[in-house]
């Protein structure tokens, strides 16, 4: 019989592991809704029609498709199928596909749902994506992506907030971050300055891999894409332009002085650095022009997060997109958005070991059974312990007392109680400390006031 396994790139969780999720979901919840964020969901699937075009060239190859249900193959044209290529078929098999991220099932979203939401609408969504992605250390084929937008709004307060929220999330998990800014009018300008505009996705898609293949590897997909040499070399002293954020605008400001829209782009950016020290932000942000991030709905901010404590890709990121909805006919809506990855921000905590105590603690008291007696005087207890939010459980059967405690190390479980014959006639409990090995004599008060502890 073939053993049991599961598709590379995904993940079984215990409780252990899904307790520890759970922390990071609840810190990061507890932020959206701190800034006034509501909840939606959306389906596992969304029509090819909603995710095609959306991502470039390279998001679209990582999208999974479904086959059509039933015989997929009944009227696909027998010439299609005599193709060496699969291309031409999969119009004709599959026109669904699980979701690649949470921001363009939104955008379609709002506007399904234009005559039932208040403009500007503040969302958060909590729910995995998938990509045909290959697996390695940090990158998954499903994974958890925690996303906060607000849509129709052009203000640069809504970056500047974002920000603040990524500072105030990493605080709470006791991780230090970098905050990388950049803006895709910057790029734009720079695209201009370089003689290439027509470009400027070629070039955001190359740059965006420079931490994963390097400059050089990015020069040469450069090249291949069709960016002379002489345009490549004047790129490259634009894009590492070094010193402090207000040094690198002043920088830039001249080499984009022909480009309305790099100015602008800088404008942008120096009012939203302008925002944060009102916000109380402490995380460093640096204006980063290598920052390209490939998608290409984005046209404004963009934003990336990368851990100071662990060397791994970005574990939260996002941007403005002015125009997202407009793709599904509702034109001019504005939105930016930030997306947390929990999965990378979850191995972070795990190889800092970070992850606080409570993070990990499951039941808290193990009432121990020594027989049908001993269990009715216990369930009262049992009962005033949940009551009261300590969570608590009967073992379920008589077993052998050895076989309880182990019960009770395996699962870590601080505190054990013991009931028999002389502390139902003495109306007590007796409580034993896994950690210490003390014992007590209680009544049911004072044993669930010391749990509580």
């Amino acid at each position: 019989m073939q053993k049991p396994s599961i598709p590379k790139g995904t993940r079984d969780f215990g409780p252990a592991e899904m307790q520890r999720r759970n922390y990071i979901f609840d810190t990061i919840r507890s932020v959206f809704r701190l800034y006034g964020y509501q909840p939606i969901e959306t389906p596992a699937m969304e029509n090819l029609s909603t995710l095609l075009g959306k991502y470039g060239e390279e998001g679209d190859k990582l999208l999974f498709r479904i086959l059509n249900s039933g015989d997929f193959l009944k009227d696909v044209p027998p010439t299609i199928l005599q193709q060496p290529s699969a291309i031409q078929l999969l119009p004709h098999i599959t026109e669904k596909g699980l979701r690649y991220d949470l921001t363009v099932p939104f955008a379609r979203f709002v506007v399904q749902h234009r005559d039932q939401i208040t403009l500007p609408f503040r969302r958060y969504q909590i729910q995995p994506v998938w990509r045909a992605d290959r697996p390695q250390k940090g990158r998954y084929r499903e994974f958890y992506q925690c996303d906060a937008d607000v849509i129709g709004s052009t203000s640069l307060f809504n970056e500047a907030e974002l920000i603040s929220m990524i500072d105030e999330v990493f605080a709470r998990l006791n991780l230090k971050v970098r905050v990388l800014l950049n803006n895709r009018k910057i790029l734009a300008g720079i695209a201009e300055y370089i003689g290439h505009p027509e470009m400027l996705i070629d070039i955001t898609t190359a740059i965006d891999k420079l931490d994963k293949i390097g400059l050089e590897k990015v020069n040469q997909e450069l090249s291949e894409r069709g960016l002379p040499s002489e345009a490549i070399e004047k790129l490259q002293p634009v894009l590492f332009t070094g010193g402090k954020n207000e040094e690198k605008i002043q920088v830039l400001t001249e080499l984009l002085k022909e480009s309305p829209v790099g100015l602008k782009g800088l404008e942008e950016l120096q009012n939203v650095l302008n925002y944060l020290p009102h916000f109380g932000v402490q995380c460093e942000v640096i204006f980063d022009l290598t920052l390209a991030r490939g998608l290409n709905y984005y046209t404004g901010a963009i934003i990336e997060v990368k851990s100071l404590d662990v060397s791994m890709g970005s574990i939260c990121g996002g941007g403005r997109y002015d125009d997202l909805t407009g793709i599904f006919g509702l034109p001019g809506i504005s939105g930016v958005g930030i997306s947390f990855g929990a999965d990378r921000i979850y191995d972070v905590l795990e190889q800092t070991e970070r992850f606080p105590a409570e993070a990990t603690s499951g039941t808290r008291v193990l009432i121990l059974n020594f027989g049908e007696k001993e269990e009715q005087y216990c369930l009262p207890l049992l009962l005033k312990l949940r009551r009261e939010g300590i969570s608590a459980e009967l073992y379920p059967d008589a077993s052998k007392i050895k076989k309880q405690m182990a019960h009770a190390d395996a699962y870590g479980i601080p505190y054990v109680v013991l009931a028999g014959e002389d502390e139902i006639n003495a109306g007590m409990f007796t409580l034993k400390n896994m950690q210490t090995g003390e014992q007590q004599k209680l009544t049911a008060e004072e044993l669930v006031k010391i749990v509580a502890e």
